[in-house]
């Protein structure tokens, strides 16, 4: 099937996120921090060029970061989502066939042929960054997998001003890395140089029984997608997860039942969220903390896994079990740096399984859920949640650096002035 492919991919994303509401940091490096502002997550090209690296710790680099006057920023995933949900808003006005692949990226299908793919790329560059502030780059090809190589090249190559399309026979993949290739990782890289596959065209034109052998069906059809034959198709509806783990190292060490029940039922809350938006219930769930591996203190790892009476998605409902679990599984003594909750077996909320000898209110509980998904994407997370949470705990995952969440919170909108 002849058809026209678009990556959209923003860039330095979360950075990128940060400097939207704050254009004084326009050219200057800015880094954002892992969970409890431990380590770098990302960079924007200004950061990268001081040659800081993906994953060092915060303390290590600290004074480095201040001398070069880099802006540090916490993780703010209400933000990155928000504004993802807008980038991908944006994206559908181009194409009624939009595959998200992720909170950065999706994958378009260019529905007129008889358009220049280029100029639509440049519309879409431009409209993405004026209704968001949001820079992406453009890779446009007949497969997935060019189209991903395409990106790559647009980020690259300054002449391609951010947008770039790429042909089967193009002269750029005499010159292009094999590893460059989405789905060709480092052994895989290895192994086709040292068989004297250095390029994108050596791979493309290599024989398909050497290349079943060497890189099974999976390296055969992305070498079929390099020669333009779709193996990849778009997947507009994701299917819904077999399995959710929400968990959290601690702002600093919990050792009181009373303080673990409450972490315990915050992630369990973030578990029937994400249960609800996929229309799901959990059949059996498991509850886990640990210390602190990496000191001298006792350490202590506890898990437990337990089945439902009924499936169920009601936030008041699963708070309930796993605060059982929590306190069957509670031992006193130690300094416990990380918990979380697991959802492990998974139905859909149509298939719905009763107990002769257990009979919820589910209809009660499922309206409060509702009500509180409401209430909370309206006015923000945690606007309304159990008191099994607590008010302002102590142990929350630090924050020292967060910007506002400036479109999903009231309290937090920008100001002008």
């Amino acid at each position: 099937m002849n058809q026209t492919l678009a990556l959209v991919d923003c860039n330095s994303f979360y950075c990128s996120c940060e400097q939207v509401f704050r254009p004084d940091l326009n050219g200057r490096p800015v880094v954002v921090l892992s969970n409890n502002d431990g380590c770098i997550i990302a960079r924007n090209a200004e950061a990268k060029e001081l040659g800081i690296e993906m994953g060092e710790p915060l303390f290590q680099i600290r004074d480095k970061l201040a001398k070069e006057r880099v802006a540090i920023f916490s993780s703010n995933y209400t933000l990155y989502g928000d504004m993802s949900r807008r980038v991908m808003e944006v994206l559908g006005q181009f194409s009624p066939d939009v595959e998200i692949y992720s909170i950065d990226e999706s994958f378009l299908r260019l529905p007129d042929p008889a358009s220049d793919p280029l100029e639509v790329g440049n519309r879409i560059r431009h409209l993405v960054k004026k209704w968001t502030g949001i820079p992406v780059s453009v890779g446009i090809a007949p497969t997935k997998t060019l189209a991903k190589l395409a990106n790559r090249i647009a980020k690259k190559r300054r002449e391609s001003q951010g947008v770039h399309r790429l042909g089967t026979h193009d002269a750029i993949l005499d010159s292009t890395d094999v590893a460059d290739v989405w789905g060709i990782g480092n052994a895989s890289a290895r192994k086709l140089k040292n068989a004297g596959i250095f390029t994108v065209a050596k791979l493309r034109d290599a024989e398909d029984a050497w290349v079943l052998k060497q890189l099974s069906i999976v390296g055969l059809k992305l070498v079929h997608e390099l020669r333009g034959d779709s193996c990849l198709p778009l997947t507009m509806v994701s299917d819904p997860k077999k399995g959710i783990c929400v968990s959290r190292s601690f702002g600093r060490p919990i050792t009181t039942l009373t303080e673990m029940k409450q972490a315990v039922a915050l992630f369990t809350s973030r578990s029937a969220e994400k249960l609800r938006r996929q229309h799901s219930l959990a059949v059996a769930m498991g509850v886990f903390f640990e210390t602190n591996r990496f000191n001298d203190d006792p350490q202590c790892q506890r898990f437990g896994s337990f089945s439902l009476p009924v499936p169920s998605s009601a936030t008041t409902e699963l708070v309930r079990l796993t605060a059982v679990a929590t306190e069957q599984l509670f031992r006193d003594g130690f300094r416990y740096k990380k918990a979380g909750v697991l959802v492990h077996e998974i139905v859909s909320d149509a298939a719905r399984q009763t107990n002769l000898f257990y009979r919820p209110d589910t209809a009660r509980d499922d309206r409060v859920s509702a009500v509180m998904d409401r209430i909370n994407r309206e006015f923000g997370r945690q606007t309304i949640h159990t008191a099994a949470e607590g008010i302002h705990p102590e142990w929350s995952t630090r924050f020292e650096f967060r910007s506002p969440r400036y479109t999903t919170r009231w309290d937090e909108l920008p100001e002008a002035g």
